[in-house]
């Protein structure tokens, strides 16, 4: 009989292991730290008072803490009681095996793979979301230990630049906090202790070889997943380490070698840059650069001698460019990361350029001409573009703008024919117009002059502006009648024109056949009643001229009606109208 029991309480423990195998084992994420040394005193803290305290690494560089493994079952259970007795943070949740990469805490434990046995349930349970499972990192190969003597006889074998590298990896772990000049004194062996003792080894202040495999382990983890390798491009004639993990080659489109994401890490890109060229050449990239997508307008930028940097952050990723002439080569490369990974890309920006090195062969200014060629793409690079453009016109020899009101509304910058930048002097909603101020004084080939007479009725006009937003280098004329004195609804403050514009016109000055200017071009209104095609209006000249007085610019005017001819009137609206950007 007693047998029989034995024989069936094996076939049950049996069967439970079986199928406990068949059953993803899950844990409790009870909180995570942005660094090393935080997170080994947090877990420390909590396995006084908890069991089953584990900590790993995490994707995003972060350090998480958590409990278990269990059954789904019993980690539902720890939640509600732990949770319910205020033992852990109310967001802790429950977490996958494959969220994790290499285990911290315990110290010198290389992985739990046992489901621990929840405590009893002393409360109610509570609804908690899931965190989703991702693929798990290989454990570390953990080399033998040494004796002091033989910790002491490797350590002396390292060369300075080992030694340095060596406190950095203290100081990133923060246990270091002095100088990195490979001298190890008194703050480097006690940095090495308190290293020793937190990972579970005899603090005696000299690291062995395992120890320091281990360090550099922990270092490297951050990294895992992105498969970082040294790659050599004759073709560009560079060699660096990238994360081909996250990126692969693409094509060839000079100056740039293309490297494409992966789809493993969003908005991830890399550029090697190689091309001939002189100090000119260099400062010629530098500019074309800043207006490309890639490199967003927030961020330092640095232009020394024969280097440059240019750094950019955007709502979704940051952009880092080094580059750098040399014996008439211009080499160098440029990071795209995503946004909110901050300690992984700066590792990885670290260890692309530690190893950028040059090498024989510059890219051929010639690769990729046959690609897809359009006026928005540099080098197969989509350039930056403003929100909205209208045009506008100069109305002192000072360089201020009249331009429509929606030109400029909500805008981070404002520029005139995209170099120089303008700040708003002033504005009136209500009347559809804003005045610009340059940063830099200018000097207008042309100013506005306002014809203050009543034109005659049918007479012609024209209207000169940017029609398809800064794509053509000179603004267009656009030629028509004054259609009538005033608004649909007898509105004094406009003008009605029977001509057909753009929306890129608006905001162009109107003139009447001596050039003289009647008003400015209005963008049409957003509204379900359409006006037929070639009904438009003007911001009538009296107008204008109040808000330029208010605004302390003096203008000039005229009472004279005259005729000029067609090409003299071109000349002069070229001369007078600016292409107008609106960039968020």
């Amino acid at each position: 009989m007693m047998r029989l029991v034995i024989a069936a309480l094996l076939f049950v423990a049996m069967a439970s292991r079986s199928l406990f195998a068949q059953e993803e084992t899950v844990w409790v994420q009870i909180e995570a730290q942005p660094t090393l040394a935080e997170a080994l005193g947090r877990a420390r803290d909590y396995a006084t008072q908890l069991q089953d305290v584990n900590g790993f690494a995490v994707r995003g560089g972060w350090y998480a803490i958590v409990l278990g493994p269990y059954q789904r079952d019993d980690a539902e259970q720890v939640l509600r009681v732990y949770r319910a007795e205020g033992k852990i943070p109310r967001d802790s949740f429950i977490a996958y095996t494959g969220n994790f990469d290499s285990q911290f805490w315990p110290v010198g434990t290389a992985g739990l793979t046992q489901p621990a046995t929840p405590p009893a349930e002393t409360s109610q349970p509570v609804t908690q979301p899931e965190a989703q499972p991702t693929v798990q990192a290989q454990p570390e190969q953990v080399l033998p230990d040494e004796t002091l003597s033989e910790a002491r006889a490797s350590e002396a074998a390292l060369s300075r630049d080992e030694r340095m590298e060596l406190q950095r990896l203290l100081q990133w772990a923060g246990f270091y906090t002095s100088s990195i000049d490979g001298a190890f004194g008194r703050g480097t062996r006690a940095s090495m202790a308190a290293w020793q003792e937190a990972y579970g080894h005899e603090p005696t202040g000299v690291l062995t070889t395992g120890q320091r495999a281990e360090l550099l382990d922990q270092y490297n983890a951050i990294l895992k997943g992105l498969d970082v390798q040294t790659v050599a491009d004759a073709t560009v004639g560079i060699t660096m380490k990238l994360p081909l993990g996250a990126v692969k080659f693409d094509r060839y489109e000079a100056p740039y070698a293309h490297f494409a994401a992966t789809g493993a890490v969003p908005e991830a890109r890399v550029l090697l840059i190689s091309q001939t060229g002189d100090r000119n050449t260099l400062y010629g990239l530098y500019d074309i650069m800043q207006t490309l997508k890639i490199v967003p307008l927030k961020g330092p930028r640095k232009l020394d001698g024969d280097s440059f940097t240019l750094v950019g952050q955007g709502a979704r990723f940051v952009s880092h460019t080094e580059a750098s002439l040399q014996n008439g080569q211009i080499k160098g490369f440029t990071l795209i990361w995503p946004i909110g990974d901050e300690e992984r890309r700066a590792r990885l920006l670290d260890d692309m350029r530690a190893s950028f090195a040059r090498t024989e062969g510059v890219l051929d200014p010639a690769a990729g001409s046959t690609l897809d060629q359009r006026v928005d793409l540099v080098s197969g690079l989509a350039t930056r573009q403003p929100k909205l453009t209208r045009s506008g016109f100069y109305v002192d020899p000072k360089g201020a703008v009249v331009t429509t009101a929606d030109a400029v509304a909500a805008c981070t910058r404002i520029t005139l024919d995209a170099d120089t930048e303008a700040t708003v002097l002033a504005t009136d909603a209500a009347q559809g117009i804003a005045v610009l101020r340059p940063k830099q004084t200018l000097a207008p080939m042309a100013v506005a002059r306002f014809q203050t007479a009543t034109p005659r009725l049918q007479s012609e006009v024209a209207v000169a502006g940017y029609s398809y937003g800064g794509v053509l280098d000179a603004p267009t004329l656009t030629f028509g009648t004054l259609a009538d004195l005033r608004g649909l609804q007898g509105e004094e403050t406009l003008e009605r024109l029977a001509m057909v514009t753009l929306p890129g016109d608006a905001g162009g000055p109107v003139y009447d056949t001596g050039g003289e200017v009647l008003g400015m071009l209005l963008p049409r209104a957003e509204s379900n009643r359409q006006l037929p095609e070639d009904v438009s209006f003007a911001l009538d000249g009296a107008v204008i001229r109040q808000v330029l007085k208010d605004a302390g610019i003096k203008t000039e005017e005229t009472d004279q009606i005259t005729d000029k001819a067609p090409e003299d009137l071109t000349v002069e609206a070229t001369g007078m109208t600016v292409l107008v950007s609106c960039w968020e």
